[in-house]
This record gives C-alpha cells, sequence and structure tokens, in this order.
C-alpha cells in the first residue's frame, strides 16, 4: 500500500514540474473563420512576443498559467490564461472579434489652401532637425525636460538608410536595410524610452517589436522623419499600455 502511494506521489510530481516546463505553443488566430495575419501575440508572463503569419499562425515559448495577450488595431483586446490541457493539446484556435468601425465627426471648412514647393517643404524638415540637434547639445541642466541626450548623428543615420554618401563612381552607396528596431534605438536613448514613454528598460525590445509589426513602421524605415518617428512612437506606446503588461 505504501509503495502504490509513493508511486502516486511521484507520478503527480512529475506531471506537475512538466506542466511548469516551457514548450512551444501553436495556434492559430480567426475571426469569422478568416485567418488573421499580422495579430501581436504576447505572453506576459515570459515577457516574450511573436506576431501571426499570413495564414493566422503562430508559435510561442509558454506554459500552464502563463498568460497570453492577442493584439490587433480593429480588433477587441484578447486575453488568455493557459490551462495544463491546452499546453498538452498544443493546437489553440483563437477567436478574436472585430470592433464596430466608429463615424468620426467630419466638419468642412473653407480654407485658402498652402501650397508648399518640394524645395520648401525639404527645408523645413532641415530646420526642424536641425534645430532639434541644437537644443540636444545645450548643456545638461540636471532636469530632463524631454529633448534627447547627446544629440543624434543624423549623417549616421542617413548612411544607414542610404540617404547620403556616393562611391568613388559617383553613385549612391548601397546599404544593407536596416530593421525598425535598430533605426528607433539609433534615433532616440535609453532616457527618451524610460523616462518619457515610462517603458520599463526590460520592456523596450518587446515595445520596439511591437512597433515594428505595424505597417507603418516601414514608411518611417525608408522616409525618415525625426517628428514622425516620435509621434509614432508616442502614439504606439498608448497601445502597448493597454495591453497591460
Amino acid at each position: 500500500m505504501k509503495v502504490k502511494s509513493l508511486y502516486i506521489f511521484f507520478l503527480v510530481a512529475y506531471q506537475f514540474s512538466f506542466s511548469q516546463t516551457e514548450k512551444p505553443i501553436k495556434g492559430k488566430v480567426l475571426c469569422d473563420n478568416f485567418l488573421l495575419g499580422k495579430v501581436n501575440v504576447i505572453n506576459k508572463t515570459n515577457k516574450t512576443g511573436t506576431v501571426t503569419n499570413e495564414n493566422g499562425e503562430f508559435i510561442i515559448e509558454a506554459k500552464a498559467n502563463d498568460s497570453l495577450v492577442f493584439y490587433a488595431k480593429e480588433y477587441h483586446l484578447l486575453k488568455l490564461k493557459l490551462t495544463s490541457a491546452q499546453v498538452d493539446q498544443n493546437n489553440l484556435i483563437i477567436r478574436m472579434l472585430k470592433k464596430p468601425e466608429e463615424l468620426e465627426e467630419v466638419l468642412i471648412t473653407t480654407v485658402d489652401p498652402i501650397k508648399w514647393t518640394k524645395d520648401t517643404v525639404w527645408e523645413r524638415e532641415k530646420r526642424l532637425e536641425a534645430k532639434l540637434e541644437m537644443e540636444a547639445k545645450k548643456a545638461k541642466t540636471g532636469v530632463y525636460d524631454g529633448t534627447i541626450e547627446n544629440g543624434m548623428d543624423f549623417m549616421l543615420i542617413g548612411k544607414m538608410l542610404g540617404l547620403f554618401g556616393k562611391g568613388k563612381d559617383g553613385k549612391k552607396e548601397t546599404t544593407p536595410k536596416v530593421e525598425f528596431a535598430v533605426l528607433a534605438k539609433n534615433t532616440f536613448d535609453k532616457k527618451f524610452y524610460v523616462e518619457t514613454l515610462k517603458i520599463k528598460p526590460d520592456q523596450i525590445d518587446l515595445f520596439l517589436q511591437f512597433c515594428a509589426s505595424d505597417p507603418k513602421s516601414k514608411t518611417l524605415i525608408e522616409d525618415h522623419n525625426i517628428l514622425s518617428m516620435m509621434d509614432f512612437l508616442m502614439a504606439k506606446n498608448k497601445e502597448f499600455k493597454k495591453l497591460g503588461i
């Protein structure tokens, strides 16, 4: 009798320890039987994340009792706490609900159009960038006022994007593609993310991965503008905070 009880004890202990071990969890995300691509899948427990492919499929490291969050801009946020049965089955089917379309109020007024020439727009952007760079190089006062410490190397970022620099033959140098996270980290220092956006240091990479899943990030890589980048990061930060990570 004692031997049998001991055997049952070890069996239960083994199953418990196994359920507490992370493993790749597979799944699909759907809405009304349509597979959803580019859905953010985040494990709140171990602070990792991924994005569904074009077939709505994803794989994420998780274990029983981990909390998963599924987020897409036009769909309701969905949270799921994994059970041991779901981990063993390893085939999650996630069904999201689409948000109702909201009609925005439109106010029509008569305004004289402002015409910008190509050169004027370019000069305006350069003046704004130069002003931000000068502000960043001011002497430190000990109080963070939202400016970017130590300034930014615009030539370096420009070369990374293939905007500046020509080869010996006079042609523009070809450069490898830059990932959004690399560009964002080179544009703004750690203090911007921690003190301005209020993001925890260990969540900065996860936040930038979250931003990179938005198609707009590719536009910012191709046509870099510091003010557009800042507006984009602040807008995505509000969405990221709603995940409650």
